[in-house]
Formats: C-alpha cells, structure tokens, sequence
C-alpha cells in the first residue's frame, strides 16, 4: 500500500497487469457518513473533538464553497493569549478534501498530500477562511485525471481576522485519482 493508501495497481513498473487485485480502495469513514447522514455535513462537525474544544464551525455557502469560523476563546489561545497556531490549521485542514470528495463523487480518491501554514500576524478575535472549488476547477481535474489517471493540485486559503487582515496564509496539496470501479 502507498502512502495515499493505494492498493497494488496490478500492474509492474512496465504497465504490464499482473495477478494481483486492479482495484483502489477508499471510502468516506463509516462514523462521518452516519454524523453527515444524521446531522448534516455543519452539524457533524459538532462531535469532532478538535472542532468541538475549538469552537470552530463550519457552514455551507452551495456546492463549491464553505466558510469556516473560529472564534477567539480560552480553548484555542496560545501562551500570549492569541489564536492558538494548530487550531487554526485545524480549522483548514479537511474542507478542501471535502469538497473535491462530495463534488467528484465516489468513482474518485481524495487524499491530502501536503501542506503548510504561514503565520502572518497574531490572531486576536474571530477568523475565518473561505474554501471555493470552482466548477471549472472540478471539469479540469476530472479531464486530467481521464488522460493520466491521477493528478496534485495546489490550493491556498487565507484565513482573516475581525477586520479582513490576513492572520494566516494555508497551502494544502491533493491527491486525485480515478478509482477502477467495477
């Protein structure tokens, strides 16, 4: 298995099928599709710990975009009494993900494969970051992905503070791949 959690492809190094499994396996997790099903994509969040003691929530715009707030509370302040660093990467980590997973749909693999966070000044109220896919965007993936079989794509957020100022600046690299469904 690699490490975007693919199974052997059936194939050697040459393009050449073998006999081993040709098929990838990935599946939303059982726990987040009953919370989805249940509660609905903002709710579910709700019950995710680091979500939950950070007080960050999500809310759905329409299909291609979802804006994350967190506000500034004793939970997720750091030693001086600002946004705590890791919540607000929390806050960015899994939409990106999540929008190219509920917009390709299951016949695709999404995997995180890097990221980074720039701190570009202290966090000293509310913050938000808006995450858009554009349909463009989507059609583009799902071109390359058809021609070579899998893409990365790079994405970039800015989470924002009370006034509009750039607290953080978040680059997240994604996996897609073409599942062989049969």
């Amino acid at each position: 298995m690699s490490k975007f959690g693919e199974k052997n492809t059936g194939e050697d190094q040459s393009g050449v099928k073998d006999s081993r499994s040709s098929r990838l396996s990935f599946e939303v997790h059982p726990l987040w599709k009953f919370l989805q099903e249940t509660y609905g994509f903002e709710d579910s969040f709700v019950f995710f710990g680091p979500y939950r003691g950070a007080s960050i929530r999500p809310r759905i715009i329409d299909d291609y975009t979802i804006e994350v707030r967190m506000p500034l509370e004793l939970s997720n302040t750091n030693y001086v009494g600002t946004q705590f660093g890791g919540s607000l990467y929390s806050m960015c980590d899994p939409f990106y993900m999540a929008l190219l997973i509920r917009n390709l749909g299951p016949d695709y693999m999404v995997w995180d494969k890097g990221a980074s966070i720039d701190f570009v000044r202290p966090g000293t109220g509310e913050v938000h970051a808006v995450f858009q896919i554009s349909e463009e965007e989507l059609e583009e993936i799902k071109q390359i992905v058809a021609k070579d079989r899998k893409t990365i794509r790079h994405y970039e957020v800015e989470v924002k503070g009370e006034q509009g100022e750039v607290v953080a600046l978040v680059k997240k690299e994604l996996y897609v791949r073409k599942l062989n469904r049969r």
